[in-house]
């Protein structure tokens, strides 16, 4: 299986959620994970986010940062191209997604795309973009 996470499905791998055991399953699961460049940015915001939300613990922040960039460095990212954003922004435009949700639409698309006929899964937890992936015929995870 090719996974592709957005941020709400990367980040609770590192911040306890209901879904959190379901996507630790799907990742040790699959043969190929990924996610768009932006996610970086994203992913380092929701985990500071946490820690003021007081979800993980101040002390706690450096270690889930650290299992985070080991993560990272084997995930496949999806660069962002221009013709990757201008798809995620007629992407917005169709669904009303908000940019980075359509930036991520759009990256799932380009892999799943790219590898016909192959078991591929989108991990989101937005309703909306959720909703997106699968008028645009990709399986959601959950």
């Amino acid at each position: 299986m090719i996974l592709y996470l957005d941020t709400s499905a990367f980040l609770k791998l590192y911040v306890a959620e209901p879904e959190s055991p379901q996507i630790h399953q799907a990742v040790a699961s699959a043969k190929v994970t990924c996610t768009h460049l932006l996610a970086y940015a994203e992913m380092r915001a929701g985990l500071t986010k946490a820690v003021r939300e007081k979800r993980i613990s101040a002390e706690e922040l450096p270690y889930q940062v650290n299992a985070f960039e080991h993560d990272w460095a084997e995930m496949r990212i999806v660069e962002a191209t221009e013709e990757l954003i201008r798809r995620a922004g007629d992407l917005a435009e169709r669904f009303g997604l908000r940019g980075y949700d359509s930036v991520h639409l759009a990256a799932a698309e380009a892999v799943w795309r790219a590898a016909p006929g192959v078991d591929f899964r989108v991990a989101v937890f937005d309703g909306g973009l959720a909703k997106a992936t699968q008028q645009l015929g990709m399986t959601l995870l959950n």
